[in-house]
């Protein structure tokens, strides 16, 4: 699929995508940007829950969603795995999940290319798999799209969806690169660029294109001719780690308010402060029109 230019071998990296997918309609720009990059193979997509009032079903709702994605971009040979239905109810849950086993898998297989687990919602597929087997915690590097400004402990959706397997991620030692709110809300572009540069862009395009215009027009949530595609960042930075500006800060704790209550004074993580939105939607809207050419 991706096959519009050569890149050196030893430069991509796998990546596994866990994603709302039926929550919002950010998402599938983010699955498809990923697909189109060739320097990410996509070796599985994980459907999570989110906050609804069946989170099961909202499960059932993602899986449906990416496989919806892939039958347009006529893709069969990427797994779709169905990640577990609930939030975790404390530290010492650790239910049965397809999706984290996938990751086990993943992480422990022999390798020499990078594992990134792309994660655009909540933390529970990756934080059951760290619960199963807290081995693989050194054996792939974790971006998530989540979290509130730290200094003010702001809630956010994201993280809201399942607080305790924030702190089990937080906790670990798994190389995080977290996205807050303040960096992704950078990701704004307007529905007259998007109509420009991605609507006639064979049946995908539309596709993304009329699904972001049916929830915009459902929601009053949204600015009206705008929309931030805020998990756009996480296969951007997956294929382009200086598309932003970090700062290593010490990992935050979780209270039950869902707010940051402290830190953990020897836990490090990746903080992006900045998103480079233009490099991401350029690199986007170049891959989706040479795709469809």
């Amino acid at each position: 699929m991706s096959n519009y230019f050569k890149i050196q071998e030893n430069k991509k990296v796998r990546v596994i995508i866990d994603t709302d997918a039926a929550c919002e309609a950010d998402d599938q720009y983010a699955i498809v940007h990923a697909l189109l990059s060739p320097k990410l193979i996509v070796r599985g997509i994980i459907a999570e829950q989110f906050n609804a009032s069946d989170r099961a079903e909202a499960v059932e709702k993602s899986y449906a969603e990416v496989k919806r994605v892939l039958e347009i971009m006529e893709t069969e040979n990427i797994p779709v795995l169905r990640g577990y239905g609930d939030e975790l109810s404390g530290n010492d849950d650790i239910p049965e999940s397809e999706a984290a086993d996938f990751i086990i898998k993943e992480a422990l297989a022999e390798n020499d290319k990078p594992l990134f687990v792309l994660c655009q919602g909540a933390l529970t597929n990756v934080a059951v798999a760290l619960r199963k087997r807290p081995d693989i915690q050194d054996r792939f590097t974790y971006i998530w799209i989540g979290g509130g400004v730290n200094e003010d402990g702001s809630l956010e959706y994201n993280l809201n969806n399942d607080y305790n397997a924030a702190n089990t991620v937080f906790e670990s030692s798994v190389e995080l690169w977290q996205v807050p709110m303040d960096a992704y809300s950078l990701m704004q572009v307007s529905y007259a660029e998007l109509a420009l540069k991605v609507g006639g862009c064979g049946k995908i395009g539309k596709y993304l294109f009329d699904e972001l215009q049916t929830v915009g027009l459902e929601q009053n949530w949204v600015a009206g001719e705008s929309w931030a595609l805020g998990d756009s960042p996480a296969p951007a930075l997956a294929v382009n780690p200086n598309c932003g500006r970090y700062v290593l800060q010490n990992a935050p704790v979780i209270s039950k308010d869902k707010k940051y209550s402290g830190v953990l004074e020897n836990r490090k993580i990746r903080v992006y402060t900045y998103i480079d939105s233009r490099f991401i939607f350029e690199d986007f809207f170049a891959k989706l029109n040479l795709y469809v050419r």
